[in-house]
C-alpha cells in the first residue's frame, strides 16, 4: 500500500473457505487490533461475506515501513473451528520528505595559498525516504561567478574544493548557497560561509612621496629631506610594518604622526666637504613568522655653502732678497687653498 492512499482506501482479502454445509460453514472474520486498520465485511451476491482492510489513518513509511496482521475465519458449528493466514503490508514511499543538511549554515576558516583542490569543506544531507527519492546530489544554488571560480561541489558526496589558488588580499570571505536534491524533485538548501585567513605573502612596499635630491649643508637639524609611505597588503601582524635606515649618515627616520609616512630629517650639521652625498637605504620590515622585507634606495646631494676660508700653505713665508734686485723681479710665489666648491673654492690673492 502506497503511503499516500487516502484513508478511507478498502483492500479485498482471500475469502476462507469451509468444506462444512449449513451452519457449520457460516463463517465470521476477526482481525488483530491496529490502530491503522479495521476489518469490514462485505456480503457478495451469492451471499458470501468477503473481508476487507480498510485504511484508518494516514500512512507514513519513514515512520512505520511494515504492518503484520492475523485474520481469523470462524465458522458456526458447536464447536466451532477456525482458521488464520497471516496478512503482512508493506508500505511503499512516496516522495514525501525533502533532503535535510546537516547544518542550517556551515562556516569554515581557510588559509590563503592552499593548494589547488585541497577539501575546503564537507557537507551533507539526508533524506528519509527510500530508492531514488531517498538519493541525494548536491549543487550551488544561483551562487556569484566569483565563488564558481574559486570553488567546485563534488554532487555525489558534498566536498567542496577550491579550484585556484585563494587570495586573501582579493576577497578573504565568501557566502553563498548549497542545494541538496533528491531524485522526486525535492530540495533543500544550506548556506556556506567561507573565511580566508591571512599568509604572510606581500613584502612592504615602499612609496616615495617627496625627495629633496639636493640640500644646502647649511640646513639646520629638523630639516625634511624625504617622505615616504609604507604598507603591506597583508592584514594583522602580517601587515604591521616598521621602517629603519641602514648605516651611519647624518640623517635619521621617525614615525611622521598621525600616519604611517616616515620622514627622513638631518640630526647634525651636514659636511659637504666631508660627504658629498649620501646614499640612503630604507628598509620596511613587516610582523610575519618569518618575516618579509622591502627596500628603497635614496640619494640626498649636498650643496656647498661657502663655510671654508683659503689656507695658505704656509703660515709665514721668509724670504731673502738683495737690495739690488730688479723691479719686477718675483720675489715668492704663495700659494692657498679653499675646501669648498666652484666659486666659493676659487681663490684669489691680494
Amino acid at each position: 500500500i502506497g503511503e499516500w492512499t487516502v484513508p478511507g482506501a478498502r483492500f479485498p482479502l482471500q475469502m476462507a473457505q469451509d468444506p462444512d454445509v449449513g451452519s457449520n460453514s457460516q463463517l465470521s472474520y476477526q482481525l488483530t487490533e491496529n490502530p491503522s486498520f479495521r476489518l469490514a465485511v462485505k456480503e457478495t451476491p451469492s451471499g458470501k461475506k468477503q473481508p476487507e482492510l480498510v485504511l484508518e489513518a494516514t500512512l507514513d513509511r519513514e515512520k512505520q515501513s511494515s504492518f503484520q496482521m492475523v485474520l481469523t475465519a470462524v465458522d458456526g458449528g458447536s464447536p466451532a473451528r477456525s482458521g488464520t493466514v497471516q496478512i503482512r503490508i508493506n508500505v511503499t514511499d512516496a516522495n514525501d520528505n525533502a533532503p535535510v543538511f546537516s547544518k542550517s549554515a556551515y562556516e569554515v576558516r581557510v588559509r590563503e595559498n592552499v593548494p589547488t583542490g585541497s577539501l575546503v569543506l564537507q557537507v551533507r544531507a539526508t533524506d528519509a525516504d527510500a530508492g531514488s527519492n531517498g538519493r541525494v546530489s548536491y549543487s550551488f544554488s544561483n551562487v556569484p561567478d566569483a565563488v564558481r571560480a574559486a570553488f567546485s561541489i563534488d554532487s555525489d558526496n558534498g566536498d567542496i574544493r577550491n579550484v585556484r589558488i585563494l587570495d586573501f588580499e582579493e576577497q578573504n570571505e565568501y557566502t553563498f548557497e548549497v542545494e541538496s536534491a533528491d531524485g522526486g524533485g525535492l530540495s533543500g538548501h544550506s548556506q556556506i560561509h567561507i573565511e580566508i585567513t591571512d599568509e604572510n605573502d606581500n613584502a612592504p612596499e615602499i612609496t616615495t612621496l617627496l625627495v629633496a635630491g639636493t640640500i644646502p649643508e647649511d640646513s639646520p637639524p629638523g630639516t625634511v629631506v624625504a617622505l615616504v609611505n609604507v604598507h603591506d597588503a597583508d592584514s594583522g601582524e602580517n601587515g604591521k610594518v616598521w621602517c629603519e635606515l641602514e648605516g651611519e649618515s647624518p640623517l635619521s627616520i621617525v614615525a611622521s604622526s598621525g600616519s604611517s609616512y616616515k620622514v627622513l630629517v638631518i640630526t647634525k650639521a651636514l659636511d659637504r666637504e666631508e660627504a658629498a652625498f649620501h646614499d640612503l637605504l630604507l628598509t620596511a620590515v613587516d610582523g610575519g613568522d618569518p618575516a618579509r622585507t622591502g627596500t628603497a634606495r635614496i640619494r640626498v646631494v649636498v650643496l656647498d655653502t661657502n663655510d671654508n676660508a683659503p689656507v695658505f700653505r704656509q703660515a709665514v713665508y721668509t724670504v731673502r732678497v738683495s737690495e739690488d734686485v730688479p723691479v719686477g723681479s718675483t720675489l715668492l710665489s704663495v700659494s692657498a687653498t679653499d675646501a669648498d666648491d666652484e666659486m666659493n673654492g676659487e681663490v684669489k690673492y691680494i
